[in-house]
């Protein structure tokens, strides 16, 4: 190691040459807290369980260490040249968020020759597990398609070094549950496990008891507060007038606009309004192709398609840079999500706005808000 380097660079954490090459190509200076935190206690062989909110790193916290190990390892048995099985395998909870996490290991694994493939519902099944088979060394995967795999007998995970739940709070439905606990069947026992989350209710730490040995815990922060750069405001009004209030809304709107709705039919039925009004609009929900929201979500960032109306599980993980505005048209469910519903907007120390529109009824939703953190947002008049 270079003893030169500062405590608080990415060289001093024993990562190897071609990362640190990656990282100034990306322009990472300097390690995150939860970065700074989590990669010694990674490379040490440490079972972690990480609580870090949305923009802190947390991906890089955990794909830096496992590109650095499984570079360090043969990809193929001795005896078997010729198969490359998977080492790695990162759990998440949505298609996008997979896309997003494959991606950024293969930024930062450029220069290595590890691939990493997707295993997620949505795509063709069949040319999915051919790239796989063709030889994966680092899998992110949903656990539904997952496990379809390994009950067929199509998929082995015998030689799986480290695992990694990545948004465990957002795997907690009955499905998710019972599909965590089928794949874990087929774990070894001897591996390195992962464990990433906003909040940490006792399902969480239940999964974490049954799956882990000794995990560290390291706290970069739960996501209770909001960053200060987001102007943040609520609107006051009947619910029959949160359509004409969006569209006013947004019509005023320089840049990409990310609008969040309860369910899949709102978000259909927003965002046919919007395209009506000659705003150019795409929608992001379960009920769409993944080819379809790949091409929504292609549209937003390029701008094409300057509004996104999104249900909060499709839109988990999205990390779109420039969103000016997030406008929660429904009131979240609750005040974890509202927090991370407007952690899309002021990232990389950009200013953003929030705006939500709330029904007289959801006032009460309102002040569970404000003192989850910690701010009275700003009451601003019904738009005309």
């Amino acid at each position: 190691m270079d003893s030169t380097a500062s405590s608080d660079d990415f060289a001093s954490l024993g990562l190897s040459a071609p990362l640190l090459a990656a990282l100034k190509r990306a322009g990472h200076a300097r390690p995150s807290p939860i970065q700074q935190a989590a990669i010694p206690a990674l490379l040490a062989g440490r079972d972690l369980i990480a609580t870090a909110q949305t923009g802190s790193g947390k991906t890089a916290a955990y794909a830096l260490p496992i590109l650095h190990e499984l570079s360090q390892m043969p990809a193929a048995a001795p005896d078997q040249p010729d198969v490359r099985p998977i080492r790695a395998l990162v759990l998440v909870p949505t298609r996008e968020l997979a896309s997003q996490v494959a991606a950024t290991f293969r930024t930062f694994g450029r220069d290595l020759s590890l691939r990493t493939r997707i295993i997620a519902g949505g795509m063709k099944r069949a040319a999915q597990l051919a790239s796989v088979l063709d030889g994966c060394d680092i899998a992110v995967a949903t656990c539904g398609r997952l496990l379809d795999l390994l009950d067929g007998g199509e998929l082995q995970l015998d030689a799986l070094r480290i695992l990694v739940l990545d948004e465990a709070d957002q795997m907690l439905d009955q499905d998710s549950l019972q599909a965590m606990a089928s794949i874990s069947a087929y774990l070894p026992a001897r591996r390195q496990t992962i464990l990433c989350s906003a909040t940490m209710p006792d399902a969480v730490l239940q999964i974490a008891r049954r799956l882990m040995h000794d995990p560290l815990p390291v706290d970069a922060g739960p996501e209770t507060t909001t960053p200060k750069k987001i102007a943040q405001g609520a609107i006051f009004l009947d619910p029959d007038d949160k359509p004409r209030a969006a569209l006013a809304i947004l019509r005023e709107t320089a840049g990409r606009a990310l609008v969040f709705v309860r369910t899949r039919a709102q978000a259909e039925r927003v965002c046919k309004a919007l395209r009506s009004a000659g705003i150019g609009a795409e929608s992001l929900h379960g009920d769409r192709t993944q080819s379809a929201r790949n091409r929504a979500l292609d549209a937003f960032r390029k701008g094409t398609a300057p509004v996104l109306v999104a249900t909060d599980i499709a839109a988990r993980g999205l990390d779109v840079e420039d969103v000016a505005l997030v406008l929660n048209c429904d009131m979240p469910d609750t005040p974890e999500t509202y927090v991370h519903r407007i952690g899309r907007t002021a990232r990389a120390g950009k200013r953003g706005r929030a705006i939500t529109l709330c029904g007289l009824e959801e006032r009460a939703a309102l002040r569970e808000i404000e003192k989850h953190i910690g701010l009275k947002l700003k009451i601003l008049p019904l738009p005309v």
